[in-house]
């Protein structure tokens, strides 16, 4: 995270989060992103994988964000809605390397919810982001 921008809130006596914060105090502009599946810029699914997807949701993450002045280090919030619970414990470790090389070792405050379906019938995970940019 840009330094000086947040802090990181870690209530003492709690453990340590693995891969996300419990939460984050932060300052600046407010960048809001609206669910971003795994497709491409014109609407062409990379793959009907789950990681793939994921990357490729972060990737247009990345992208908006680029459009505010901003990079992956300024996000602090992440709603992640997939379509399958289990699968998505199956690949954490493939969803890891795609979270790590697309946003960087930046661990905003999370949510992974299982949801019923997504409006897209091949989308596989949705997600959210917030993002603070510094003044």
């Amino acid at each position: 995270m840009a330094a000086g921008m947040t802090e990181l809130l870690q209530p003492e006596g709690w453990l340590r989060p693995r891969g996300f914060a419990h939460g984050i105090k932060a300052k600046g502009t407010l960048v809001f992103i609206g669910g971003q599946i795994g497709w491409d810029s014109q609407r062409h699914f990379v793959s009907l994988d789950l990681a793939a997807q994921v990357r490729q949701a972060l990737a247009n993450i990345v992208a908006i964000l680029a459009e505010a002045g901003a990079g992956p280090q300024h996000v602090v919030r992440l709603t992640w809605y997939v379509t399958d619970k289990r699968e998505y414990l199956d690949c954490e470790r493939e969803i890891g390397a795609a979270y790590l090389d697309v946003m960087g070792r930046n661990y905003p405050a999370m949510a992974v919810v299982q949801v019923a379906a997504l409006v897209e019938d091949a989308a596989r995970v949705e997600i959210e982001a917030t993002a603070v940019v510094p003044d």
